[in-house]
């Protein structure tokens, strides 16, 4: 098994640590572990493409309906031939 350091881990977050070990029963490094292991046995279902990962991003906020811009009749080209 690998040995891992972790540093500069601010008192808040070390406290909350030790706390929630001793509500398990469990040392401050095998709490570490458990956590590690729950977040990362997750699997992540990447979208697949840019524009579904914002969709999915927005979705929970709800829809937003945006007024149709007024189109203007095309404009005749520029006849450079002259």
């Amino acid at each position: 098994m690998a040995s891992m350091m972790i540093r500069n881990l601010d008192e808040q977050l070390k406290t909350r640590l030790r706390v929630q070990a001793a509500q398990h029963g469990k040392s401050m490094e095998d709490e570490a572990r458990d956590i590690l292991r729950a977040a990362l046995s997750k699997e992540s279902a990447a979208p697949a493409n840019l524009a579904d990962a914002i969709h999915s991003r927005f979705k929970p906020l709800g829809g937003v309906d945006l007024p149709m811009a007024p189109r203007e009749a095309a404009r005749n080209p520029i006849d450079f031939s002259e």
